[in-house]
């Protein structure tokens, strides 16, 4: 039966010099030939700073479930009562954005019982951002059916983004698209994407599209049989 030894704590400072150098010798002979104990450090000093960092992940998504999930301005979609909340981050230009889009599509339609949030985030370039605030602009003056058309015909589309696209874009939707390029003005639209903004800058998201399912955070693209995946565990775990 192998018997453990017991550690013995050692006091550098009440160590004479001649001491310490001996002490630090014997150190650095035994990590030279035994390399593995250093990667063995740098693995558990990993794991303690990835445990950390979810943790502190998981308070600030808690802190903030209530503006993630209903701030009272973004644009719901689904199924209002659904017993699954997805969240996503989105910018217009971004290209993950846009292969995500059909499976989020595709997966709320299949599901039936997802809530769907849709945060504008427009983070790379001054398309996305009037983008967004097309978006936003059609929600706010024409509601949720004309904010659905646009969001569906912009995150598609590849043209220079200017008020003149905007307008083209919301009347072949079927939408007013001069009041959508007057209300894009209004300064409703540009709180609507700063507190979006704010959210998304106290969550650390760095990058689109960002998704959250319920209180779990996913960040980059995730194609649909993994959101489902996802969706199957977080169901399993509150039955």
């Amino acid at each position: 039966m192998a018997l453990s030894t017991p550690a013995i704590a050692v006091d550098l400072e009440a160590m004479s010099e001649s001491d310490q150098a001996l002490f630090g010798e014997l150190v650095r002979d035994y990590l030279v030939n035994n390399p593995e104990v250093i990667m063995e450090a740098i693995q558990i000093l990993q794991e303690r700073q990835a445990t950390a960092e979810e943790q502190s992940e998981i308070a600030l998504i808690s802190e903030n479930i209530e503006e993630i999930q209903n701030d009272g301005f973004s644009w719901v979609g689904g199924n209002p009562d659904g017993d699954i909340t997805l969240v996503e981050f989105v910018d217009y230009k971004c290209h993950y954005c846009r292969k995500a889009h059909d499976d989020v599509v595709a997966l709320v339609k299949a599901d039936g019982n997802i809530r769907l949030v849709v945060k504008e985030y427009p983070i790379l370039s001054q398309d996305s951002l009037i983008s967004s605030q097309a978006a936003i602009a059609a929600l706010q003056s024409q509601g949720s059916d004309a904010y659905k058309k646009m969001y569906n015909s912009l995150i598609k589309f590849d043209g220079p983004v200017n008020d003149k696209s905007i307008a083209f874009i919301a009347n072949k939707a079927g939408l007013d698209g001069d009041k959508i390029v007057a209300q894009m003005q209004e300064p409703a639209v540009a709180q609507h994407i700063a507190r979006t903004r704010q959210l998304g800058e106290t969550l650390q998201v760095s990058g689109t599209p960002t998704f959250l399912f319920n209180d779990q955070i996913v960040r980059g693209y995730v194609p649909k049989d993994a959101m489902e995946q996802i969706i199957a565990e977080l169901r399993a775990n509150t039955q």
